[in-house]
């Protein structure tokens, strides 16, 4: 079997170094990836030929990008396909469902023997016979693709659900088959936040390409923004200092800690328990303060930049983030653990929504939702890169898979998040905010990974002979999540439905690239 190549997180390589195999080979090395070798597909994504170092004639280059997590390694490789078909590897690698579907609506590739091979976001355009880069394409739409799918039965009965919903909650398109309360089977569309984000990249850097890398996933704006950094200094040699990475890594872990408190009170509120659900949402306020208070924002936008950090940190600024950050422990702590104290709280987690660590590894899920079926799976520990590469953090897990384990994680990231950062504030570097970021290596390919809130976020951004990007492949950690959502629903009561999805909390837009 011929083996692709390998790189590390945040380093760059030369497109001719990226193995080139026949399809069948390709095939062959992805399935025997995942396995017989234990890997796991980060991204999967189809190019233009010769965006990926081919020539425009040859057809359409597939990547793969496959995580060895136990060595820290990326297994990359590439083939090419004629454009029309190409054997479909799901049958044995499950992960690859959402990428060979989104590949097939973008490219007009059809995959053969794929169990579902539906458009991941219906573009208009590919109605129309065109791909998701406005070109004509010769692919013919399968019977039925568009449906959903249906259990047949006199007794069942579908609901639906969305595309829009109360509160501000973004468009997704929810449909159960049901019997009574019980649900046979979810199924979720989405790609109704679908704003052409990837397609703008190609071409850049542009004055236009970090905020959209900041509005990629809003929640998850320095998650992102750190990844495309990454990328970027990858290919341009920029040194970061040492003071950068430990600003980022505050911004980043504060991010967690907005989301994790605020994601705790938002579980209390869906099971009507307001004590916990009204300090969690203060106390989400206080942590996106803290990041305003680093630049400005409180989403953090203006601060990652390629180089380092747009914004420096005074010793006052240090003092007042120390305080703050040891009051809001002392009331994070009071909050949340109301919710491992109260039994009928404990009551309506335990057992609800429960995803086995098989269905997770098949699935290859990433952030909390692994962590929660006993998965050790994060970016910071397997693929360390910036100030985790001197910091160890423990990978914090829990074992039953279900709302309560994905709730219990959070709190174990909290009171670690929280830690990190006194100890860097206690500890700061001498100042450096940012080193210059010079031209880009031309015909080279790196694959960025950061420990975003959610999960894993990969950025892939291969160049051209002028050092533009060619491709930039963006998977926000929703994408690989998804799908449990509705196994977490299957043999659940609907009823269970607003518990479940506020569990994973996944994200619409970062999803819809």
């Amino acid at each position: 079997m011929t083996a692709g190549g390998t790189t590390r997180n945040g380093r760059a390589l030369a497109l001719k170094d990226v193995p080139s195999l026949e399809p069948s080979q390709f095939r062959g090395w992805l399935v025997n990836g995942v396995r017989d070798k234990g890997r796991r597909v980060v991204s999967y994504f189809g190019a233009a030929s010769n965006a990926a170092g081919g020539t425009a004639a040859e057809g359409i280059s597939l990547v793969a990008v496959l995580a060895d997590d136990a060595n820290g390694r990326l297994s990359i490789a590439r083939t090419i396909s004629d454009g029309t078909t190409f054997e479909s590897v799901v049958p044995e690698v499950t992960q690859a469902h959402l990428f060979e579907r989104e590949i097939a609506e973008q490219y007009g590739v059809r995959f053969e023997g794929h169990p579902w091979p539906k458009p991941v976001r219906f573009h208009h355009s590919y109605r129309k016979g065109y791909d998701a880069w406005g070109r004509s394409v010769d692919a013919q739409i399968p019977p039925g693709v568009l449906d959903f799918f249906r259990v047949e039965g006199d007794e069942v009965h579908e609901v639906a659900v969305g595309p829009v919903h109360a509160g501000v909650i973004e468009p997704g398109h929810f449909r159960f088959q049901c019997h009574g309360e019980q649900v046979f089977h979810l199924e979720i569309a989405l790609g109704y936040q679908h704003r052409g984000i990837e397609r703008a990249l190609v071409g850049g850097p542009t004055k236009r390409t970090l905020p959209y890398m900041e509005t990629a996933a809003g929640d998850t704006t320095i998650g992102h923004a750190m990844a495309y950094a990454q990328a970027v200094e990858a290919l341009s040699g920029a040194v970061v200092s040492a003071h950068a990475h430990a600003v980022r890594g505050i911004a980043l872990e504060l991010e967690r800690l907005a989301n994790h408190v605020g994601d705790l009170g938002a579980l209390a509120g869906d099971i009507a328990y307001l004590p916990t659900a009204s300090y969690c949402g203060r106390l989400r306020g206080d942590f996106l303060n803290m990041t305003a208070e680093l630049c400005g924002s409180r989403f953090g936008r203006g601060l990652v930049r390629p180089g380092g950090v747009g914004f420096d940190l005074s010793s006052d600024q240090v003092r007042d983030l120390r305080s703050r950050l040891t009051v809001a422990r002392t009331d994070v702590t009071e909050a949340v653990e109301l919710l491992w104290e109260t039994p009928s709280v404990r009551e309506r987690f335990e057992g609800t929504g429960t995803v086995s660590p098989d269905d997770a590894e098949a699935l290859g899920l990433v952030g909390p939702a692994a962590r929660a079926c006993g998965i050790q799976r994060d970016v910071r520990h397997d693929f360390p890169a910036g100030i985790y590469r001197f910091v160890h953090l423990p990978v914090m897990t829990a074992h039953h898979g279900d709302v309560n384990s994905r709730a219990y994680v959070r709190w174990l990231e909290i009171q670690q998040s929280i830690s990190f950062i006194l100890s860097q504030l206690d500890g700061l570097p001498a100042n450096g905010t940012r080193a210059a970021a010079g031209a880009m290596r031309p015909d080279a390919l790196v694959v960025a990974l950061t420990e975003g809130w959610r999960g894993e976020i990969c950025h892939v951004a291969m160049t051209d002979a002028a050092g533009r990007f060619s491709r930039y492949k963006i998977i926000d950690p929703s994408f690989h999540n998804w799908f449990a959502l509705a196994l977490a629903l299957r043999d659940g009561q609907i009823s269970d439905f607003p518990l479940c999805n506020k569990s994973f909390n996944l994200s619409y837009c970062g999803h819809d690239l």
